[in-house]
């Protein structure tokens, strides 16, 4: 194999070892045990692997994109934060590099992985479920600066950029409270997801705050398509109708949760006529909510402004790495339309 051919791929393959890793010792970064360091120069010996430092260079300090790794690019809440997010680098020159990883720890390290093979100056990154402790140290050796855009509470190593869910639940369960609803329902999320649990906690505390029952039945998972969640609120309000109001974990559960109202026999809207009416709240507030009949209500912790928070602190991480990680919290927004 020539020298030119020789890529940093090639080295880590020999090696049995990430491209991080032999990225790390070619910087002499990192934590990095000696027997590692000798095995990444063995290879890089019998492969004639010759680094193109000023290549490397050139890309550490000029470089001009930045690199973000979604979870899911469908979402509208991803949607609004990459535009907050685009607002903010244009101002520097900066260019997005786009990648989705899903909800898979080993797919987010290998993302990080090829944006710094395409020398991005840093990462910002949706951190995903049940990171394993080596899965977290692989991501704080990557040798550029990370911000972690979360929905909920996440890892304290890492700047963290996310919404107060509990407020935001705590405002929702408030303001049904003072329309006078006294039976009100969760629907939508999964029973692993931070956000959930973060605003199920803000939920149940207004509603003990106002001595006002809490049930498990009317805390309902399902999926996130609009199908299932009216499914789900069909069943729901069969099985418990004197739930008079539901907040709705995404978007879309708001969505389905219009039509599985009309199918359990009842309208959706905040005057509670004869007991018939079932009030909505959503998170997460999107454009197609005043599109709705009944026009929608939400709490909305912005995806925008959590897109340019996440930027502007990348962009003080790259002018200084030694920062103390920090977590930046946004508040919500009660968005009152005709659905609560």
């Amino acid at each position: 194999m020539s020298f030119q051919r020789v890529k940093i791929t090639d080295v880590a393959e020999h090696a049995g070892v990430s491209v991080t890793t032999v990225s790390m010792v070619l910087r002499n970064k990192g934590r990095i045990s000696p027997a590692t360091q000798e095995k990444v120069q063995r290879s890089i010996e019998l492969l004639g692997y010759v680094p193109n430092n000023s290549a490397a260079n050139l890309r550490a300090s000029s470089s001009n994109m930045v690199g973000l790794i979604l979870r899911d690019i469908t979402c509208p809440f991803y949607n609004e934060m990459t535009a907050g997010l685009s607002e903010v680098l244009e101002q520097h020159d900066m260019m997005l590099f786009l990648a989705q990883c899903g909800d898979d720890g080993d797919r987010l390290i290998k993302c990080m992985q090829h944006m710094m093979q395409q020398g991005v100056a840093g990462i910002i990154f949706n951190p995903v479920r049940r990171l394993s402790d080596e899965q977290a140290r692989l991501i704080r050796d990557i040798p550029v600066p990370l911000v972690c855009a979360a929905r909920a509470h996440y890892r304290d190593e890492f700047d963290s950029i996310g919404p107060d869910n509990a407020q935001a639940a705590r405002d929702a369960t408030q303001h049904l409270i003072g329309k006078g609803h006294r039976h009100i329902a969760y629907v939508g999320g999964a029973g692993d997801s931070l956000s959930r649990a973060e605003r199920i906690g803000g939920y149940c505390t207004s509603l003990m705050q106002y001595g006002l029952p809490f049930k498990n039945d009317w805390v309902v998972e399902c999926g996130r398509s609009r199908k299932e969640a009216a499914e789900a609120v069909k069943q729901l309000l069969h099985a418990h109708p004197k739930v008079t109001a539901i907040l709705c974990h995404y978007p879309e559960t708001a969505f389905g949760a219009l039509y599985g109202i009309a199918q359990a026999g009842r309208t959706a809207g905040k005057d509670m006529y004869i007991g018939q009416q079932v009030a909505v709240v959503g998170f997460d507030d999107v454009p197609e909510a005043e599109l709705t009949s009944p026009a929608l209500t939400f709490v909305s912790s912005t995806g925008r402004e959590i897109g340019r928070e996440s930027a502007r602190r990348l962009m003080a991480r790259l002018k200084d790495e030694k920062l103390t990680a920090e977590r930046l919290i946004t508040k919500p927004v009660l968005v009152e339309r005709h659905s609560a």
